[in-house]
């Protein structure tokens, strides 16, 4: 397995994107390699002074750097070399099973779609979020911010795909796809809601429990909750500011600990024809290292395969 990483995105690159590179490998099996892309003269000391095998990496040398503020569908074509430029390519050509990154998100999405594609039947792509449960183990959320204005269609298809992911990625056995709601009965909210509610009730393959209200977020009544991604990034959001907030007040609790996103590391662009894993700006080292363990994890529970097959459509080559 090779898993291509962009050295240059993000907040405190290339210094922690790469140690977390370091750090991966530690926890990583000899058959995986990773394909640093980025500037080989700020890598190469790091590498050395951490020991690390050369043969574990391959480095694709590039200062370039698609930034925050380049307008993503523009990046691309201005700039070939960027290191998110570079691993798109190395993505679409095979040469690298998973791509990841914690660059510019919008480009992220840009870039899959123009490079590796839609899965056949996707509508569009989406984003998740991790949501730890009060009892232990871990929910999904999506959309979270890339699909903020939705049909009903979508949200349906948000469920089948999150039910995937919760299976196949976390081993969550026939995980339960819930709809955010303003009230529990099938009739309740706006007219997106409503047609929803009957599209993922009427939906095979998954396990729809119905809705589902906010304070239902993290005890253990779904396993995949499903809404816009206003709506989901309005509660992404709220929950980072409490956590942020607790820790500046001196709070530590251990399931409170558990909303640090650096334990998680990323999430993967679902509904495109190969392993796309975001990470936030800001991540460090930490953050850096799940990531990939999680691109590691997409790719061995070879989710893309298992929601094209879900579609019923043969899968790009």
């Amino acid at each position: 397995m090779r898993i291509g990483i962009d050295i240059m995105g993000g907040d405190h690159a290339p210094v922690e994107t790469t140690l977390g590179c370091i750090q991966a490998l530690g926890q990583l099996p000899d058959n995986v390699r990773l394909a640093l892309i980025g500037d080989r003269e700020r890598i190469v000391p790091l590498l050395e002074k951490h020991q690390v095998d050369p043969s574990r990496v391959d480095i694709h040398h590039t200062t370039e750097v698609i930034s925050f503020a380049d307008a993503p569908t523009r990046a691309f074509s201005q700039k070939p070399r960027a290191s998110m430029s570079i691993g798109f390519r190395l993505l679409k050509e095979k040469e690298i099973d998973g791509f990841a990154s914690a660059g510019n998100t919008g480009a992220m999405m840009v870039g899959a779609m123009f490079s590796v594609k839609s899965i056949p039947g996707i509508l569009r792509p989406t984003i998740s979020s991790i949501v730890p449960k009060q009892h232990g183990g871990v929910g999904v959320i999506l959309d979270v911010g890339i699909n903020v204005d939705c049909k009903p269609e979508l949200l349906q298809q948000f469920g089948i795909v999150g039910s995937l992911y919760a299976e196949h990625v976390f081993k969550i056995n026939k995980p339960k796809v819930a709809l955010m709601n303003v009230g529990e009965e099938e009739e309740k909210g706006n007219l997106l809601s409503q047609a929803a509610y009957g599209l993922l009730r009427d939906a095979e393959d998954i396990n729809f429990v119905g809705n589902v209200e906010g304070r239902d977020l993290f005890n253990d009544r779904a396993d995949v909750i499903v809404c816009d991604g206003f709506t989901g990034n309005v509660i992404l959001k709220e929950a980072e500011s409490f956590f942020w907030m607790l820790r500046k007040r001196g709070i530590k609790d251990p399931y409170l600990d558990r909303f640090d996103f650096e334990d998680y590391g990323g999430t993967p662009l679902l509904g495109v024809n190969a392993p796309v894993i975001i990470a936030h700006g800001i991540s460090k080292a930490k953050a850096i290292r799940n990531m990939i363990l999680l691109t590691r994890d997409v790719v061995n529970a070879q989710l893309n395969e298992k929601i094209t097959e879900a579609l019923g459509s043969p899968a790009i080559s």
